[in-house]
């Protein structure tokens, strides 16, 4: 009986080691950019890549853009013969970064050239202590980058109704509060907040809460934070009353950020857990692989006409 199952299993790795050879053989790879954290953060980002990891050449970049980390992942794909890079930016906007990280690459002007390593210092505008170096990748290679965020993708909604079905009670009696990183810029937190709403709408349709809410933080920005706290607060208090109960969503890659020090004091139901884990965020990054393969990639700009243009002001660009 045995040797069905093994047989089964090594048609399974055969299948994998070919996908994996075809995409090396056309020279397709990805890297993946994700803003990184903790050992936990960063170690269900790569549970999630895995099984995707055994399709295709695949590298993973942590860090807000930086251009060390994205020259190292390059690095590594080019090395195995990738000449076509598909970079999925796993942020939860696809604003987040974006002008930046096509500068880096050298698709857009305004990124310096890369340094010399006795001129970098490895600290040029760092954020939350993380490194945020800014320069031109050195590379052979054409890229294509994906464009929407995880705010705008439908298969977030699955993830919210999971989560809230598994705090639910009495969900007549339940309000949902859906809490985001969000920007500094009051336009875009207005398009975080649709983009998200429309994910909640799967919520409301999958249970009859009371109400569904969506809230940014703003938590890099304490003006527009404070502003956020006290509204956040007022709402978990006003959903409270009675014989009501507050479920809280948080809406980011991974954790609970400082969403309990918000709420200290307040009565909520959460599993601290952020989008991660979930097979939905490998489905959403399958698809961005698809698409961006199935679309045009482009050649970074050449020295000439980058080191005629200005170098742009990219160092405190912080958003996700």
């Amino acid at each position: 009986m045995k040797f069905p199952i093994l047989a089964a299993m090594a048609a399974a790795s055969l299948a994998t080691a070919s996908a994996t050879a075809q995409n090396e053989a056309d020279g397709f790879g990805v890297l993946v950019m994700a803003h990184g954290g903790g050992e936990t953060w960063n170690g269900e980002v790569r549970d999630m890549l895995a099984p995707i990891d055994q399709d295709y050449p695949l590298e993973l970049a942590f860090g807000m853009a930086d251009a060390v980390s994205l020259q190292e992942a390059v690095d590594r794909l080019e090395n195995r013969g990738v000449d076509r890079i598909g970079v999925v930016r796993l942020f939860i906007s696809g604003e987040s970064w974006y002008e930046r990280t096509r500068e880096i690459i050298g698709l857009d002007t305004g990124a310096p050239a890369r340094p010399e390593p006795e001129d970098a210092d490895g600290e040029e505008g760092g954020h939350h202590g993380m490194r945020m170096e800014y320069w031109r990748l050195d590379t052979d290679a054409e890229y294509a980058l994906s464009t929407e965020g995880l705010a705008e993708a439908p298969e977030m909604g699955a993830v919210l109704v999971e989560r809230a079905r598994l705090l639910s009670e009495t969900p007549e009696n339940e309000s949902v509060l859906i809490l985001a990183h969000g920007p500094g810029d009051d336009a875009e937190n207005h398009r975080w907040i649709d983009w998200i709403d429309a994910r909640a709408d799967t919520v409301r349709e999958a249970m009859p809460f009371r109400e569904v809410r969506v809230e940014t933080l703003r938590e890099d920005w304490p003006e527009a934070r404070e502003a956020a706290e006290v509204r956040i607060r007022d709402f978990v208090t006003a959903a409270n009353e009675g014989e009501g109960r507050t479920i809280v969503l948080p809406y980011r890659v991974q954790g609970f950020g400082p969403y309990a020090e918000v709420l200290e004091g307040l009565d909520y139901a959460s599993t601290g857990r952020g989008l991660l884990p979930s097979v939905e965020v490998e489905h959403w990054v399958r698809r961005q692989i698809e698409d961006i393969r199935a679309g045009a990639f482009e050649t970074p700009l050449p020295a000439d006409v980058h080191a005629a243009a200005p170098v742009a002001d990219r160092m405190h660009m912080s958003r996700d």
